[in-house]
């Protein structure tokens, strides 16, 4: 597999997150590297955080596995057990339907990166803190199913 050049690949900072959700994703760049690649069978992202930004609000999915690396920085992994802080060649993992939320918070002075593995649009997800879903890997909507 020939060696990507990241800076080739387009980095946004997009949401589909309603307004309500979207202000701790803002300093979030990522890079889709699956599609850039070749890849089809899951998805790969490379992530920049900014300080003070969220990898996202705090989920978890029914259907798609994850897993994360830590490439260089600092940041906290909050979940049901508590708060870890991951920093660079840490990994963790969060399994298919196991109902723990997590999500990853840059709350230190300098950007971190990390890369994340797993299967976009996969199933349920569901966000424990927040009122807001994603029903089998359609668009956002209220917990009681009602549009935003």
């Amino acid at each position: 597999m020939p060696k990507l050049d990241l800076d080739t690949i387009p980095q946004t900072n997009a949401t589909g997150y309603p307004p309500e959700y979207a202000r701790p994703v803002q300093g979030r760049w990522y890079r889709r590297l699956a599609p850039a690649s070749g890849l089809s069978d899951y998805g790969v992202s490379h992530v920049t955080l900014e300080p003070g930004a969220w990898s996202s609000q705090r989920h978890w999915h029914e259907c798609e596995d994850e897993f994360v690396v830590m490439i260089s920085g600092e940041a906290v992994l909050v979940d049901d057990a508590g708060e870890q802080i991951m920093r660079a060649g840490d990994c963790a993992s969060f399994p298919k339907n196991d109902g723990n939320g997590h999500v990853l918070q840059n709350r230190s002075t300098r950007p971190c990166v990390f890369v994340a593995v797993g299967r976009p649009n996969a199933g349920d997800c569901h966000y424990p803190d927040i009122d807001m879903h994603i029903a089998d890997g359609g668009g956002f909507t209220r917990k009681d199913g009602s549009a935003f």
